[in-house]
């Protein structure tokens, strides 16, 4: 009988724990291992080379914690690291084991909810330089045009906890000011980056309520859902006992506390080592 194994999950930071918590609450009886590389977040303002570098460590050490599936919950690195990881290192590490990222999953659906055909995204600089959404939306909605706009300081704002303050107002309403005045049609807003969900109600505040704003955790959690249902040999090397373990390379009692922003409650973590 082959041994199973939990999900791994990888952010930068803590922004991931908002795609894990959709995830966990689709599928509650497997496990997962969280790793957020927070000595070294954020990626937004890294380069290709940098962020492909530390992912793939990332998903190395997940690999030797036993994870057959690792899921990138980081946009960044799903933009700059993800097709290399799958393409080039998967088949000489394990190529039984896989890595997912959350942009594909995303794109293969977005379309789906512009009645215009005008859709935003906002992202890290990262995420928006690497062209990945427009790329991949339109390989499945060629018809669809998307307006992109780099939000560097929302990241900033939610791990310091300054998104709950008057602070978040400027900048938040300047990104989307800038992305709304490419086209005044747009009616669907992704939020790409896995921090920004916190920053819902100041985005609301400062957007038409017929614009729909998207998150991402709810759709990656659903396209994890079928792809095990299409993967049965996958599914069945997961352990199912409805455990979790945290981990980051940062301070684990910085992580500790945290937590709470994006999972409601502090989460204890252990000390990795990359």
């Amino acid at each position: 009988m082959s041994v199973q194994a939990p999900i791994g999950v990888f952010d930068s930071g803590l922004g991931g724990l908002t795609v894990l918590k959709e995830i966990v609450n689709r599928l509650p009886e497997y496990d997962f291992i969280y790793l957020g590389d927070n000595a070294r977040a954020p990626y937004g303002p890294r380069d290709f080379e940098t962020v492909y570098q530390y992912t793939l460590e990332a998903v190395k050490w997940l690999f030797d914690k036993g994870c057959p599936l690792v899921i990138l919950a980081c946009n960044t690195a799903s933009a700059k690291a993800l097709r290399n990881i799958q393409q080039k290192d998967l088949p000489s590490m394990d190529p039984s084991k896989r890595v997912l990222g959350v942009i594909r999953p995303t794109t293969e659906v977005i379309g789906d909810y512009t009645e215009t055909n005008h859709i935003g995204i906002l992202g890290t600089k990262g995420t928006i330089e690497s062209g990945s959404y427009v790329i991949e939306i339109q390989k499945s909605f060629p018809d669809v045009t998307i307006y992109q706009q780099a939000c560097p300081d929302w990241v900033e704002l939610v791990e310091s906890g300054d998104y709950q303050t008057s602070k978040a107002d400027q900048p938040v309403k300047e990104c989307l000011d800038n992305l709304l005045d490419q086209c005044a049609g747009i009616d669907t807003i992704l939020l790409g980056c896995t921090h920004y969900p916190l920053l819902l109600p100041v985005i609301k505040r400062h957007v038409n309520p017929a614009v729909q704003i998207i998150s991402q955790g709810e759709i990656v959690a659903e396209s994890l859902v079928f792809y095990l249902k299409r993967h049965p040999e996958m599914a069945n090397r997961l352990s199912k006992s409805a455990k979790m373990e945290f981990f980051t390379t940062g301070d684990t009692d910085h992580f500790r506390h945290a937590a709470g922003v994006f999972w409601g409650k502090e989460l204890p973590a252990e000390k990795a080592f990359l």
